[in-house]
């Protein structure tokens, strides 16, 4: 919108409105992202999906249709005022966690798990909603709190919210509650005074947790066996981290061509789920991975530069929230894919075959350009 100002010699001279900044460098990237995600997607399952499915196109069409409702979403996002979902936080929160509860009784079970909610002929998987839900209340809880965040119960609250959301989700998804639990405490550990404190209930926390798992035993103790020897492993697990490894093994500095992949022929199971990286490292080499790594960091780049700029706190600790929920999802991926840690089954955003983190991962893209949209255009250094 323009303003009229004054006329001089029978000509108007317009002065500009208010004019609010966009990342464009943010928004191409996840296009970026998205794109070469479906490449790799097709290249890496078109051969499961024809021999388990009759058509090599079965998991890149799905994807597809996944991606165009993410769009959606991302747009709706952007569109709305994220000060709205500080006003209903506790709403978003507690209806996650209801969900989280439910998919206990009545989950859908894959793989020995029962992690999703089965909606007419979809799975929901409400451990991904959790993610963006606690940023939104941590966010929400810092913005009003922010006085008191010196005080030790105050900062107890917040880790307590944390923790309410992860449990449910620790029962049957370890690696989608220490997402979860990552998000909230790096929250807090950027907006409180007592790091110290702070890390010291961090690590209880972490060593309860540990217990926890402990007693509880089953796959998680085989998936730690597995990882210290896969070569023993007699499952499909330890199986399917030795083939990841001779993937990267044989990759080289270039690759060996896209769609080259020879331990995507049906040797490493599911590949184009958790261990798609291998399959990049094979085709594309070093080269083709660093270029992936490099493609996160300039997103989470742009996450950061938005954040400092955000137009208040809120805001800035909301997209503080999704970066390291991004950031946490790719370094657990690539080192679960080059066995640095044991099997946890994290997707590589924007990457991996997977409805609900895919339509999650790009609303919470429409929730970080919302925050954008409300940066002015006159702050410095932008």
């Amino acid at each position: 919108m323009v303003k009229v100002t004054r006329r001089r010699e029978g000509k108007r001279i317009k002065r500009p409105g208010k004019v609010r900044y966009f990342d464009y460098g943010f928004l191409g990237m996840v296009f970026v992202l998205l794109a070469f995600g479906l490449v790799m997607l097709y290249s890496s399952s078109a051969y499961f999906a024809a021999s388990h499915y009759g058509s090599p196109t079965y998991f890149l069409k799905r994807q597809m249709i996944m991606a165009a409702i993410g769009l959606v979403a991302m747009a709706v996002m952007a569109y709305l005022p994220y000060q709205l979902m500080m006003k209903c936080d506790k709403t978003i929160f507690l209806v996650t966690f209801f969900l989280c509860c439910v998919v206990l009784v009545v989950g859908h079970e894959a793989n020995g798990q029962a992690r999703w909610i089965p909606i007419g002929g979809i799975r929901f998987q409400p451990s991904e909603l959790a993610k963006p839900a606690v940023a939104v209340a941590i966010a929400s809880w810092i913005t009003k709190k922010r006085d008191k965040l010196f005080r030790l119960e105050h900062m107890g609250i917040g880790l307590l919210t944390t923790v309410v959301m992860a449990v449910p989700i620790l029962l049957n998804n370890l690696s989608t509650a220490v997402i979860v639990g990552g998000i909230g405490i790096a929250m807090m550990f950027v907006a409180t005074k007592r790091k110290f404190e702070l890390a010291g209930i961090t690590g209880a926390l972490g060593a309860l947790a540990l217990l926890l798992t402990k007693f509880k035993g089953g796959y998680r103790s085989s998936r730690i066996a597995n990882w210290l020897h896969p070569e023993r492993a007699s499952d499909d697990e330890g199986y399917q981290v030795l083939q990841g490894l001779y993937a990267i093994g044989s990759g080289g500095p270039f690759g060996k061509g896209l769609g080259s992949s020879v331990q995507k022929l049906g040797k490493i199971p599911e590949v184009q789920n958790d261990m798609i990286f291998t399959v990049i490292v094979e085709e594309l080499g070093i080269f083709g991975a660093v270029c992936v790594v490099i493609m996160f960091l300039i997103l989470l780049w742009r996450m950061m530069f938005i954040a400092v700029h955000a137009r208040d706190m809120f805001g800035s600790f909301l997209v503080i929230g999704i970066m390291v929920h991004v950031s946490l999802q790719v370094i657990l991926n690539i080192a679960v894919a080059s066995n640095t840690i044991p099997n946890t089954g994290v997707t590589l955003p924007f990457i991996s075959y997977g409805g609900t983190s895919l339509i999650i991962l790009l609303a919470e893209m429409g929730i970080v350009l919302s925050v954008s949209r409300q940066i002015p255009l006159d702050q410095p250094e932008l």
